[in-house]
Protein backbone atom coordinates (compact mmCIF):
# COMPACT_ATOMS: atom_id res chain seq x y z
CA UNK A 1 0.00 0.00 0.00
CA UNK A 2 1.41 3.34 -1.00
CA UNK A 3 1.27 6.18 1.49
CA UNK A 4 0.06 9.53 0.30
CA UNK A 5 2.01 12.19 2.17
CA UNK A 6 -0.38 14.90 1.07
CA UNK A 7 -3.35 13.16 2.73
CA UNK A 8 -1.72 11.70 5.86
CA UNK A 9 -0.85 14.19 8.60
CA UNK A 10 2.64 13.95 10.01
CA UNK A 11 3.22 12.73 13.54
CA UNK A 12 4.23 16.26 14.53
CA UNK A 13 1.02 17.67 13.06
CA UNK A 14 -1.08 15.13 14.99
CA UNK A 15 0.73 15.97 18.24
CA UNK A 16 0.28 19.69 17.62
CA UNK A 17 -3.42 19.20 16.92
CA UNK A 18 -3.85 17.17 20.12
CA UNK A 19 -2.20 19.98 22.03
CA UNK A 20 -4.68 22.47 20.56
CA UNK A 21 -7.58 20.21 21.52
CA UNK A 22 -6.45 19.91 25.15
CA UNK A 23 -5.77 23.66 25.27
CA UNK A 24 -9.31 24.29 23.96
CA UNK A 25 -10.77 22.16 26.76
CA UNK A 26 -8.73 24.01 29.41
CA UNK A 27 -9.66 27.40 27.95
CA UNK A 28 -13.33 26.51 27.51
CA UNK A 29 -13.40 26.96 23.72
CA UNK A 30 -16.74 25.22 23.32
CA UNK A 31 -17.10 26.26 19.66
CA UNK A 32 -13.86 24.61 18.58
CA UNK A 33 -14.61 21.52 20.63
CA UNK A 34 -18.09 21.24 19.11
CA UNK A 35 -16.65 21.52 15.61
CA UNK A 36 -13.98 18.88 16.21
CA UNK A 37 -16.40 16.54 17.98
CA UNK A 38 -18.78 16.94 15.05
CA UNK A 39 -15.95 15.85 12.76
CA UNK A 40 -15.35 12.69 14.76
CA UNK A 41 -12.99 13.68 17.58
CA UNK A 42 -13.42 11.09 20.36
CA UNK A 43 -15.26 12.77 23.28
CA UNK A 44 -13.27 10.73 25.82
CA UNK A 45 -9.85 11.60 24.40
CA UNK A 46 -7.32 11.68 27.23
CA UNK A 47 -3.79 12.90 27.77
CA UNK A 48 -0.78 11.08 29.21
CA UNK A 49 -2.17 11.55 32.76
CA UNK A 50 -5.53 10.04 31.89
CA UNK A 51 -7.24 13.44 32.02
CA UNK A 52 -10.07 13.52 29.53
CA UNK A 53 -11.18 16.66 27.76
CA UNK A 54 -14.13 16.69 30.17
CA UNK A 55 -11.86 16.45 33.22
CA UNK A 56 -9.80 19.40 31.98
CA UNK A 57 -12.86 21.52 31.17
CA UNK A 58 -14.47 20.66 34.54
CA UNK A 59 -11.29 21.31 36.53
CA UNK A 60 -10.80 24.68 34.84
CA UNK A 61 -14.44 25.73 35.39
CA UNK A 62 -15.57 25.84 31.77
CA UNK A 63 -19.31 25.04 31.84
CA UNK A 64 -19.92 25.66 28.12
CA UNK A 65 -17.13 23.28 27.16
CA UNK A 66 -18.36 20.75 29.74
CA UNK A 67 -21.85 20.93 28.23
CA UNK A 68 -20.58 20.44 24.66
CA UNK A 69 -18.46 17.47 25.68
CA UNK A 70 -21.32 15.85 27.60
CA UNK A 71 -23.71 16.40 24.70
CA UNK A 72 -21.23 14.60 22.45
CA UNK A 73 -21.00 11.58 24.72
CA UNK A 74 -18.14 12.33 27.12
CA UNK A 75 -18.24 10.00 30.12
CA UNK A 76 -18.88 12.05 33.30
CA UNK A 77 -17.66 9.16 35.46
CA UNK A 78 -14.35 8.37 33.79
CA UNK A 79 -11.47 8.43 36.26
CA UNK A 80 -8.07 9.87 35.43
CA UNK A 81 -4.87 8.03 36.31
CA UNK A 82 -5.01 9.47 39.86
CA UNK A 83 -8.50 8.04 40.39
CA UNK A 84 -10.24 11.43 40.22
CA UNK A 85 -13.60 12.12 38.61
CA UNK A 86 -14.61 15.31 36.80
CA UNK A 87 -17.02 16.05 39.69
CA UNK A 88 -14.16 15.81 42.18
CA UNK A 89 -12.07 18.12 39.97
CA UNK A 90 -14.84 20.70 39.88
CA UNK A 91 -15.43 20.31 43.63
CA UNK A 92 -11.73 20.87 44.30
CA UNK A 93 -11.84 24.09 42.30
CA UNK A 94 -15.13 25.14 43.90
CA UNK A 95 -17.19 25.37 40.72
CA UNK A 96 -20.80 24.76 41.75
CA UNK A 97 -22.21 25.29 38.23
CA UNK A 98 -19.92 22.66 36.72
CA UNK A 99 -20.69 20.17 39.50
CA UNK A 100 -24.42 20.69 38.88
CA UNK A 101 -23.99 20.23 35.13
CA UNK A 102 -22.05 17.01 35.56
CA UNK A 103 -24.66 15.62 37.95
CA UNK A 104 -27.44 16.54 35.51
CA UNK A 105 -25.65 14.49 32.87
CA UNK A 106 -25.23 11.31 34.89
CA UNK A 107 -22.15 11.82 37.04
CA UNK A 108 -22.32 9.46 40.01
CA UNK A 109 -22.49 11.49 43.19
CA UNK A 110 -20.36 9.08 45.25
CA UNK A 111 -17.97 7.84 42.56
CA UNK A 112 -14.43 7.29 43.79
CA UNK A 113 -11.16 5.84 42.63
CA UNK A 114 -9.03 3.26 44.42
CA UNK A 115 -8.32 5.71 47.24
CA UNK A 116 -12.04 5.87 48.01
CA UNK A 117 -12.12 9.66 48.05
CA UNK A 118 -15.42 11.09 46.79
CA UNK A 119 -16.20 14.55 45.46
CA UNK A 120 -18.02 15.19 48.75
CA UNK A 121 -14.85 14.49 50.70
CA UNK A 122 -12.91 16.82 48.41
CA UNK A 123 -15.51 19.55 48.85
CA UNK A 124 -15.38 19.14 52.63
CA UNK A 125 -11.60 19.26 52.66
CA UNK A 126 -11.59 22.61 50.86
CA UNK A 127 -14.58 24.13 52.68
CA UNK A 128 -16.83 24.10 49.58
CA UNK A 129 -20.06 24.13 51.59
CA UNK A 130 -22.41 24.98 48.70
CA UNK A 131 -21.04 22.04 46.73
CA UNK A 132 -21.39 19.82 49.79
CA UNK A 133 -25.03 20.86 50.13
CA UNK A 134 -25.69 20.15 46.44
CA UNK A 135 -24.03 16.74 46.67
CA UNK A 136 -26.03 15.92 49.81
CA UNK A 137 -29.24 16.95 48.05
CA UNK A 138 -28.28 14.55 45.24
CA UNK A 139 -27.76 11.67 47.66
CA UNK A 140 -24.10 11.86 48.64
CA UNK A 141 -23.14 9.75 51.62
CA UNK A 142 -21.76 12.24 54.14
CA UNK A 143 -20.27 9.41 56.18
CA UNK A 144 -18.57 7.38 53.46
CA UNK A 145 -15.02 6.34 54.27
CA UNK A 146 -12.02 6.43 51.97
CA UNK A 147 -9.60 3.54 51.55
CA UNK A 148 -7.87 4.30 54.87
CA UNK A 149 -11.09 4.89 56.80
CA UNK A 150 -11.27 8.70 56.78
CA UNK A 151 -14.59 10.51 56.39
CA UNK A 152 -15.38 13.92 54.95
CA UNK A 153 -15.44 15.26 58.52
CA UNK A 154 -11.91 13.93 59.06
CA UNK A 155 -10.79 15.65 55.86
CA UNK A 156 -12.42 18.93 56.89
CA UNK A 157 -10.79 18.77 60.34
CA UNK A 158 -7.37 18.07 58.82
CA UNK A 159 -7.64 21.17 56.63
CA UNK A 160 -9.34 23.38 59.23
CA UNK A 161 -12.38 23.79 57.00
CA UNK A 162 -14.61 25.28 59.71
CA UNK A 163 -17.82 25.74 57.72
CA UNK A 164 -17.60 22.21 56.37
CA UNK A 165 -16.98 20.88 59.89
CA UNK A 166 -20.04 22.74 61.18
CA UNK A 167 -22.20 21.32 58.39
CA UNK A 168 -20.98 17.79 59.02
CA UNK A 169 -21.13 17.97 62.80
CA UNK A 170 -24.81 18.87 62.43
CA UNK A 171 -25.52 16.10 59.92
CA UNK A 172 -27.35 13.03 61.15
CA UNK A 173 -25.03 10.08 61.74
CA UNK A 174 -25.23 7.11 59.41
CA UNK A 175 -28.02 4.71 60.21
CA UNK A 176 -27.07 1.30 61.51
CA UNK A 177 -27.36 -1.55 59.07
CA UNK A 178 -30.35 -3.72 60.11
CA UNK A 179 -28.46 -6.92 59.27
Amino acid sequence: MTEHPDTEPSRDAVIAFAGRVFDAARAGNAGALAEWLGQGLPPNMSNDKGDTLLMLAAYHGRPDAVRVLLEHGADPNRLNDRGQTPVAGAAFKGDLAVVELLLQHGAQVDAAGADGRTAFMTAAMFNRVEIMQLLLARGANAWARDAVGRTALDAARTMGASEAMALLEGAPPPTADPA
